[in-house]
């Protein structure tokens, strides 16, 4: 995938998000009997969008900090026995 298809993917993805938490948030109100302008609820869907990109990033930023560069995690299968010191 290159760099282009890649931006397009993420901005999608960032849109379609926005505009679904803009959605249930104005139709929670409306149920709720606490109605806001869709315009209100919009501005607060991109500050929620803006703060879970924010997340992930430092998520995925601390993960790869944590081991060298260029090697993958390594997982064990679950009945991989642990060695112990205990006779």
């Amino acid at each position: 995938m290159t760099g282009r298809q890649r931006l397009r993917r993420l901005v999608v993805s960032l849109v379609v998000w926005w505009m679904l938490i803009a959605l249930i948030l104005w139709l929670l109100g409306t149920m709720l009997g606490q109605p806001a302008s869709l315009a209100q609820c919009t501005a607060s869907s991109a500050f929620f969008v803006a703060v879970g990109e924010v997340g992930d990033w430092l998520r995925r930023r601390r993960r790869r900090a944590g081991r060298p560069s260029g090697i993958a995690a390594r997982h064990q299968p679950p009945d991989v026995k642990t060695p112990t010191t205990d006779p």
